[in-house]
């Protein structure tokens, strides 16, 4: 009962919510970057919100299935299909025949996706979470050879082909959760905000700027206008998190990602909303960005919503898994 990975793709790791509670002790959170996507991905296979899964980036991943198992794609639509030509759909649960062999191609519009299996992936956890942090030196990425364990799948509640990947008549509509179009970044002044030069606070309210060709899971390094200080800063460390947006010394700002450190010694200048990291994890290298200024109350009423909306979601999903599916499809070969 096995999965095994005979290609890695570009940047595959298991990624859970990640770890928590332990940032006083200089252990980062890690975790999926799209954290939606992967609760859509884990609850289109009955899995709980957080369960470890795959987190892949740009191209995906070649991987043989040992025994029957029921997978979901979310996030950045990408070509999937067995190694005998049937395509798979991403955003709804397929249930793969033992011995399936899943070919995971180039993404469309964004940088990550995220591979849930039913029963969720037996990866080693610490302090809590299997999240891999490769910053922190906390696991690895995907290689050639690697195997996890699998449980054995609930059997579908749609009709199952024993020779042919199948699935149900319903799907998540991606729009809502998955949307390529370009629009400003929502930001929450930062505590240094205001030691910024006028210049500065004026071009980043109205400059474009692009996500740097060395940005990772750690952080966003931002090209463009050159930002300045007012007056030198005496800094302490302080601390950091998800979306902070910080000033080095060379004057192109950093937004830290899932991986980013506990504490840091540049000025924080402003703080992603919180509702708009899903949408940031998914820009490529060279994609624009700019930057709508709201209040902190704003955006704590937006990432409300989007979590009221997000659970009804998942409820639905789960009201829909326990129905019988009288429409199931198979793909065409």
């Amino acid at each position: 009962m096995s999965l095994h990975v005979l290609k890695p793709g570009f940047l595959s790791t298991v990624q859970d919510r990640g770890r928590f509670g332990h940032a006083r002790f200089g252990v980062g959170h890690s975790g999926a970057m799209d954290r939606p996507a992967l609760a859509l991905a884990n609850a289109l296979v009955g899995n709980p919100p957080g369960a470890a899964a795959l987190e892949l980036s740009l191209v995906g991943p070649v991987l043989q299935f040992g025994c029957a198992a029921t997978v979901a794609l979310t996030g950045a639509e990408l070509s999937a299909q067995l190694i005998d030509g049937q395509a798979v759909p991403c955003w709804r649960p397929v249930h793969l025949p033992a011995g399936s062999t899943l070919q995971l191609g180039r993404m469309a519009g964004g940088a990550r996706s995220y591979l849930a299996v039913a029963g969720g992936l037996h990866a080693p956890a610490w302090l809590g979470s299997a999240s891999v942090d490769l910053q922190g030196g906390i696991g690895r990425a995907l290689r050639s050879g690697d195997a996890f364990e699998l449980a054995a799948p609930a059997a579908p509640s749609w009709r199952v082909d024993t020779g042919h990947a199948t699935w149900p008549s319903w799907s998540v509509a991606p729009r809502a959760w998955f949307d390529p179009r370009t629009r400003p970044l929502r930001i929450v002044p930062g505590a240094h905000a205001a030691a910024l030069d006028r210049a500065s606070r004026s071009a980043l309210a109205q400059a474009v700027f692009r996500i740097a060709a060395d940005s990772n899971r750690v952080g966003y390094r931002l090209e463009g206008k050159t930002l300045r200080l007012g007056a030198a800063l005496e800094m302490v460390s302080e601390a950091v998190d998800f979306g902070t947006m910080q000033l080095p010394p060379g004057g192109d700002p950093i937004i830290l990602m899932a991986e980013h450190p506990t504490t840091g010694g540049y000025p924080r200048i402003a703080q992603v909303a919180a509702v708009d990291l899903p949408w940031l994890a998914q820009q490529l290298p060279g994609a624009g960005l700019r930057f709508e200024f709201i209040t902190m109350t704003a955006a704590g009423d937006l990432l409300a919503r989007r979590d009221q909306a997000l659970a009804a979601v998942i409820a639905e999903i789960a009201r829909r898994r326990s129905a019988p599916d009288a429409c199931a499809a198979r793909g065409d070969r």
